[in-house]
């Protein structure tokens, strides 16, 4: 009898430990199922990357973060997808932040005419960027990382080979580089890149700012024979960011295997802005489009053209109540140490 009671009650023990412990292994296990809005088309580089660092995710977790990704703006359109993330559309979006006119000043500064020659050290200067002036701008988000791409060039349905030769061309252009083009004596059409193609072919716009890359991944060698480069031009601010309530609801080591990955992920993006701005390159040549270089003199013209669109910003920045000329300086000094 005495043997019954000892097992009994060893039996009670176990099964109370087992009911206080399982509910916290079960919730340690949970499974978090996410909606990544990807604005690009499924095909292009960027897209692909993306893909990759769902799977990263998934893989290093464990299986506890899936990421289920709809790419080409099916779930929220390219100008509404950092918003969709903020009210939980999507719990994760990439897209551009120039789509949305004003809504990050203080990025803004970065898209400028600075100078840039890569798109790798484009990224590595706004990731720091971010991490030094922590833009007030993302606050209603967790920034997974940033990336921009090289220099934009000018590709056109006509050869441009000095200032006098933009004078009153349509140039499909963002926020980032409608001011750029109308320094230049060209009229902006803001557009999104996915109706560029068929712009540059009805002719409703004669030229585009965008990466050389576009040459091949969005086809214009298609229908504009002609891209100049050799200028300081913009460059365009890409986000991953996700919800902040859901990024909360992750647990510590989630989160910190997630910011590793960010950190891989990054370096990845700013590399691949390079490769892939080699590939369209080379494609515009094999398909007949003449690669215009400006030789210095008529380069420091379009220099001297622009400078006004940054001084501009700065006053404009520093009259917000944001650190204009400490932002500027940064990206300069920035510039200046790490250009090649």
């Amino acid at each position: 009898m005495k043997r019954f009671i000892s097992v009994s009650c060893s039996l009670s023990v176990f099964f109370v430990l087992l009911g206080l412990f399982a509910p916290q292994s079960y919730a340690q296990e949970k499974v978090v199922t996410l909606k990544f809005s990807n604005f690009l088309f499924a095909q292009a580089q960027n897209s692909i990357l993306a893909d990759q660092w769902c799977k990263e995710v998934e893989k290093r977790t464990n299986g506890r973060v899936k990421i289920n990704i709809f790419h080409g703006g099916t779930l929220t359109s390219p100008p509404q997808i950092y918003d969709g993330v903020v009210k939980g559309i999507s719990d994760v979006g990439m897209s551009v932040g120039a789509y949305t006119k004003g809504k990050f000043p203080l990025t803004g500064l970065v898209e400028l005419p600075l100078g840039y020659r890569t798109g790798y050290m484009a990224t590595k200067l706004v990731n720091k960027y971010y991490e030094k002036f922590k833009p007030k701008e993302y606050d209603d988000v967790k920034v997974m990382y940033l990336s921009a791409h090289a220099p934009g060039v000018l590709i056109s349905k006509k050869p441009v080979y000095k200032l006098e030769d933009l004078k009153g061309m349509k140039i499909r252009a963002t926020s980032a580089s409608e001011k750029l083009v109308i320094a230049l004596g060209g009229i902006p059409v803001l557009m999104v890149m996915g109706e560029t193609y068929d712009a540059l072919s009805k002719g409703t716009v004669e030229g585009v700012l965008s990466p050389i890359e576009g040459l091949e991944q969005w086809k214009f060698a298609e229908v504009a024979k002609y891209t100049t480069e050799g200028f300081d031009s913009y460059t365009s601010v890409f986000f991953v960011v996700m919800n902040k309530n859901i990024w909360n609801s992750l647990t510590p080591d989630d989160q910190k295997t997630i910011k590793n990955i960010n950190k891989e992920w990054s370096e990845k993006q700013g590399k691949q802005w390079d490769e892939i701005d080699n590939v369209g390159r080379n494609y515009g040549v094999k398909n007949g489009v003449q690669i215009i270089t400006l030789p210095n003199e008529e380069r420091a013209r379009w220099t001297k053209a622009v400078r006004p669109l940054i001084d501009d910003y700065v006053k404009d920045l520093k009259e917000k109540g944001l650190p204009g000329e400490e932002a500027l300086k940064f990206c300069l000094d920035y510039i200046k140490k790490h250009q090649k």
